[in-house]
């Protein structure tokens, strides 16, 4: 008698659905991680920018009103002067696109040079200004 051949059946090659939506959500959260890293990292990368770019300025007016007797106009520290010279190569805006104030304040320093911060309004907690703006 003749014997037919068995065929051997092949597990079935893949995955799951089971596995494939684990995968999924492990991948999502992963990426909620990195985002909020990314976010935060960035917040505050902008906030260091401004703190710099405050200090930068406050420098640039102290030279200003040595030469000057006076506190300038924001302006007046990116035009040369009589022999070519500037105080400042450009008057850069904040990282939230609004432009650094000057105001004058109370002695010693007698000046204030100061970002209105992610909200864009002046005056509140999110300021950035250069009195308070430490040298490390």
């Amino acid at each position: 008698m003749k014997t037919i051949p068995r065929r051997r059946s092949r597990p079935c090659a893949g995955f799951t659905l089971i596995e494939v939506m684990v995968v999924v959500v492990i991948l999502g959260l992963l990426a909620t991680l990195v985002a909020n890293n990314v976010w935060s990292s960035s917040q505050r990368a902008r906030e260091e920018k401004a703190r710099v770019d405050t200090r930068a300025i406050a420098d640039a007016v102290r030279l200003f009103c040595v030469d000057h007797g006076r506190l300038p106009q924001l302006e007046e520290l990116v035009a040369p002067d009589a022999k070519g010279r500037s105080y400042l190569t450009e008057l850069p805006d904040d990282p939230w696109q609004t432009t650094y104030l000057l105001r004058e304040a109370e002695p010693p320093q007698g000046f204030e040079v100061r970002s209105c911060g992610p909200n864009k309004v002046e005056g509140d907690a999110d300021d950035i200004s250069s009195r308070n703006a430490s040298r490390d």
